[in-house]
């Protein structure tokens, strides 16, 4: 069987990015002369890109939603002129990524982020070098769950086979939506418990990747 070319999304996958993100929204929400919300309920938005999330946050905090366009862009600067310095990559995704990449899997990521932030926390915290294609929020037209960003990762790669690995109900519906095979990371944003969520196959540990991945190929793995 050819190498499957492997897709992964960023936020809640690779990295759990949810305390610098509560931080720019911190910061915008005081500029407002609001309260700071509790970091569970900001990383309860994420996943639909960061238009979708100030929206929540106005609607949870009762904003005047006319000001959406205003405050996504105060958020953004606020977020882009921070140094990713909260953001953290899950254990065992360095070197799960090298086993990955020195196997001969060609490797991007598929993010609702826009695609400067995300192409800088991949700098920041050294994960750029084992993905040839980023595909961001503002990449397309269109976001995940729309299968065309995952699609235009996989045609950027190549074409050919490939899986989907990601952590929230968005990429679960995105790779359904894609008709492509689904690695579902039990540790990050979802909020549906794992049953609940459409997947070929699941993992806690990114120790586990490899073989989860070859599972895959092979036709064997089980949703976890």
């Amino acid at each position: 069987m050819s190498v499957a070319h492997l897709v992964f999304d960023l936020d809640g996958t690779l990295v759990d990015s949810a305390p610098d993100i509560h931080a720019a929204v911190a910061r915008m929400l005081a500029g407002e002369g609001r309260e700071a919300l509790d970091l569970a309920v900001v990383t309860s938005f994420i996943g639909l890109g960061l238009p979708n999330l100030v929206q929540r946050v106005i609607g949870h905090c009762g904003m005047d939603p006319s000001d959406h366009a205003r405050l996504v862009g105060v958020t953004l600067g606020h977020y882009n002129a921070g140094t990713n310095a909260l953001t953290r990559v899950y254990p065992g995704v360095i070197e799960a990524l090298t086993r990955l990449q020195q196997a001969g899997h060609a490797m991007a990521v598929c993010t609702n982020k826009p695609e400067a932030p995300a192409r800088a926390v991949l700098r920041d915290l050294g994960l750029e070098g084992f993905f040839g294609v980023v595909i961001g929020g503002d990449s397309l037209a269109v976001t995940k769950p729309d299968p065309a960003p995952l699609h235009a990762c996989i045609a950027a790669l190549g074409g050919g086979p490939a899986i989907y690995v990601g952590d929230s109900e968005v990429d679960a519906a995105t790779a359904v939506a894609a008709g492509v095979p689904f690695a579902l990371f039990t540790e990050g944003y979802r909020k549906t418990p794992v049953p609940g969520l459409p997947h070929r196959a699941a993992f806690s540990d990114f120790s586990r990747l490899s073989d989860v991945l070859a599972g895959m190929q092979a036709g064997t793995s089980e949703p976890a």
